[in-house]
This record gives structure tokens, C-alpha cells and sequence, in this order.
């Protein structure tokens, strides 16, 4: 088969877009986060796109997307061998029949990959050793994402023979990383003067920015998984859009009711919901159902970041609020408005059900609760597992010194902000590293003329 290379050029972008998603959550995270851990928060987005990139193209993409080399059909797991590390048929073998090179789809299931682990970061912020993070990433990643994702999209048990749907990962990816994040914060624990101390979102404008950075980036995300450029991309488009922007409403005016003013966090966290939400549905309803999936994604999951106060569990960042109920929902929409009017090849190439709306009962609502529902107890169980290994082996939770002085001086020697008076004479100016001594001079002006004794 020929290159297509209007696929190809699309679906080039959209793992670029994807890509650029984490560097966005990273600005997101920072934001909601206490200035004092910011970098650390950070750098486990930056982490992340390093760690999980070469894991992906050693063994991952084999695991999640190769065939069996035996019976062509596994529900559990790849293959082991027709991807590992740099397969030689990659450069003029086509991904299916879409005349895109495989090596391309590989690229854009890593972007996938790497936000997916990035997304459990938010829950830990403050108290995880970064050495630690990196351990769980590596172990998480290779137990849990990479068969989920077989499981899902490369032909394993919950797309291949229970025939639940999941467009873009609502499933493979929220779901699943949110589970993941209540696993481990249950082992870690809370952080020191939780709910007490004021810990509110020390940047405001960087919150703003990290969600509209994650916005742009998620059109690629749900409009690049159809692969193809046909009416089904122009579908998950076009619902990207309305439902974040519902969403975003849905989440302001539950704020607004509740407590008398709507936020810019409120509303940066409402669109963010509603991407999470619309995901797994985006390239199986039409537009009004997905604007509906919004505005209930964002009203509910405003609501739901609250039930950590009432259960006692310190997810830092409201991963579990959004992204595990916002996948949650979005799961379950499918159930109700999946439609053929929108995507013929629900029936067709997938083998599954139009929604209870369209006239196909409650087995697709059924499929699509079973799916998600196991996926959350297989992520959130080996998360736990690893949670309590890096536990006993003392590679888990910073000192209380470290997490009260501040995790980025701790674990990185560096912080986000200077405080350093700009014009004091301490050992950290810039005169003093440039091997100057300021004084003042007769005019009242800081004299730099001297250099430092020797």
C-alpha cells in the first residue's frame, strides 16, 4: 500500500498536539500548586515525556498494538517481539488500511503514553520522592497502561470481545490514571497540615494557560484518534469544542450557586472536565449530545472534587475529581447516545450497539460499565501494590522537613521564584557570583567597582 499523506500529515500534527498537552499540564499542575513544589510538580510532566518515550518504542507499542505472532488474536497482551525496539519493517509497512506509516501511529500512541502517566502526578504533589515517581511511572506504565491499551485498541478483551468503546481514551487513559492516582494517595497519605493550612493554587494565570494549552492540544487527541481525515474527524472536532465549552459553564455556574462568585480556576477545571469527558464519545455522538456531556461532566465534577474533604483523602490536584469522573461519565454517555448517524462503524468494524436513545437498549450502557469498571479495579489495585513496595523499600515519601521546607529545594536544588532582595548585599546577589561588592558610595548610588578579596 501507498503512503496517504493527507492521513499521515494529519495524523503527524495531531501527535504533535498531543505532545504538547503535557508541557500544558505541567503549567496547569504548577499552577494549582503551592509555590514551594511547582518545579517538582513540573517536572514530572518533563519526567514523563522522557521516561515513557523510550519505554514505548522498546516494548510498549509491541505489547499494546502487535498482533500474536501465533493466532493473529490475544485479549491480554501483544506481541512481544513484531515492535521491540526499532522493527525493520517499520519504515514500509502501513498501519492497517489507513496508508499511514506504522512508525507514525507509534508516535501518536506515545504521546498518549506519556500524558496518561502525567496525569497521576497531580494527585501527589508536595510528598513524593521524585526518585520514587520515577520507579512507579516505570512500573505503572509496564504492568497497567500498556496492556490497557491492548486491551482497548489493539483487539484485547474489552474492545475485541465485550466490544465496549472508548474513541480516545476515556477508558484507557482518564479512567485509568485517575484510579491509579487514588491508589497511590491512599498509601501516601496527606500532606502535612492538610485540610487546615491554606494551600490554594499559588498561579493563577499559569492555571489559565496550562488548560488553554490543553485544550489546543486535545483536538489532536480526540480528533487524531479516528487516524483518518473523513466525516467521523470533522464529528470528534467539532464535539471537542462544545462539550469543553459546556462544560466550562456547567462548572462556573455551579460555583457561581454555591459560593457567590465563578473563578477562573472554577473555569480553567471546568473545561478540563469537559476534555475529559468528551473523549471516549467524541467520534460516536452528534453535537448536541455532546454539549449535554459537558454540561453535566462540568456541573458533576465540580461537585465531586469536594468529596475528599468528606472522605479524607488529599488528592492535591483533583485528579481523581476530574479525570476519574470525568472519564467515568463520558464512558457511560456512550451507553446513551452512541449513534451510526455519527460513526457506521459502531455496528459495522466494532461490533458494538447504538446508545439507549438511538434504539439500542441497555447492552452498550452494560459494555461500557463493565469495561470501565474493570479497568479502575486493575489500576487501582497495582497501584497500591507499588505504592506499598517503594514504601517498604523507603524510596516513597520526602522527610517532613523536606516537605515542609519545600519539595523543589529538596529533591531538585532549585526553586520557581527568586526572593532574593533585588538590591541586598547577600551571597547570592548577582554581584557577589559576578566576584563584585556593592557599597555605597558618597551619592547614595551601590557601587560595584571593587572586586571581592581573594
Amino acid at each position: 500500500m501507498e503512503i496517504d499523506t493527507g492521513n499521515t500529515a494529519w495524523l503527524l500534527l495531531s501527535s504533535a498536539l498531543v505532545l504538547l498537552m503535557t508541557p500544558g499540564l505541567a503549567l496547569f499542575y504548577g499552577g494549582l500548586n503551592r509555590n514551594k513544589g511547582m518545579l517538582n510538580m513540573m517536572m514530572m510532566s518533563f519526567s514523563s515525556i522522557g521516561l515513557i518515550s523510550i519505554l514505548w518504542a522498546l516494548y510498549g507499542f509491541t505489547i499494546a498494538f502487535g498482533a500474536n505472532d501465533n493466532t493473529n488474536v490475544n485479549y491480554f497482551l501483544g506481541s512481544f517481539t513484531k515492535y521491540f525496539g526499532s522493527g525493520t519493517s517499520w519504515g514500509t509497512e502501513m498501519w492497517g488500511t489507513t496508508g499511514i506509516p506504522t512508525y507514525v501511529f507509534m508516535a501518536f500512541q506515545m504521546m498518549f503514553a506519556i500524558i496518561t502517566v502525567a496525569l497521576i502526578s497531580g494527585s501527589l504533589s508536595d510528598r513524593l520522592k521524585f526518585g520514587g515517581w520515577l520507579l512507579f511511572a516505570f512500573g505503572w506504565f509496564t504492568i497497567v497502561y500498556v496492556p490497557v491499551a491492548h486491551w482497548v485498541w489493539g483487539g484485547g478483551w474489552i474492545g475485541g470481545w465485550l466490544h465496549a468503546l472508548d474513541f480516545a481514551g476515556g477508558t484507557a487513559v482518564h479512567i485509568n490514571a485517575g484510579a491509579a492516582a487514588l491508589g497511590v494517595i491512599v498509601v501516601l497519605g496527606k500532606r502535612i497540615g492538610w485540610p487546615r493550612d491554606n494551600m490554594r493554587p499559588h498561579n493563577v494565570p499559569f492555571v489559565a494557560l496550562g488548560a488553554g494549552l490543553l485544550w489546543f492540544g486535545w483536538f489532536g487527541f480526540n480528533a487524531g484518534s479516528e487516524l483518518t481525515v473523513d466525516g467521523t474527524t470533522a464529528f470528534a472536532f467539532v464535539n471537542t469544542q462544545l462539550a469543553t465549552a459546556a462544560a466550562l459553564l456547567g462548572w462556573v455556574i455551579v460555583e457561581w450557586l454555591r459560593d457567590g462568585k465563578p473563578t477562573l480556576v472554577g473555569a480553567s477545571s471546568g473545561a478540563v472536565a469537559g476534555l475529559v469527558a468528551i473523549t471516549p464519545a467524541c467520534g460516536f455522538v452528534a453535537p448536541l449530545p455532546a454539549a449535554l456531556i459537558g454540561i453535566i461532566a462540568g456541573a458533576v465534577c465540580a461537585l465531586a472534587v469536594g468529596l475528599k474533604y468528606k472522605l479524607g483523602y488529599d488528592d492535591s490536584l483533583d485528579v481523581v475529581g476530574v479525570h476519574f469522573v470525568g472519564g467515568w461519565i463520558g464512558s457511560l454517555s456512550i451507553g446513551f447516545f452512541a449513534t451510526t448517524q455519527v460513526n457506521g462503524a459502531i455496528t459495522d468494524v466494532l461490533g458494538a450497539d447504538n446508545g439507549l436513545f438511538y434504539g439500542g437498549g441497555l447492552s452498550q450502557l452494560g459494555r461500557q460499565f463493565v469495561g470501565s469498571a474493570a479497568v479502575t479495579v486493575f489500576s487501582f489495585g497495582v497501584a497500591v501494590i507499588l505504592s506499598l513496595v517503594l514504601k517498604a523499600v523507603g524510596l516513597f515519601r520526602v522527610s517532613e522537613e523536606a516537605e515542609i521546607g519545600g519539595i523543589d529545594i529538596a529533591d531538585h536544588g532549585e526553586s520557581a521564584y527568586d526572593f532574593t532582595p533585588a538590591g541586598g548585599s547577600g551571597g547570592g546577589s548577582a554581584f557577589a557570583m559576578a566576584g563584585l561588592k556593592t557599597g555605597v558610595d558618597a551619592d547614595g548610588k551601590a557601587d560595584v567597582s571593587q572586586k571581592v578579596a581573594g
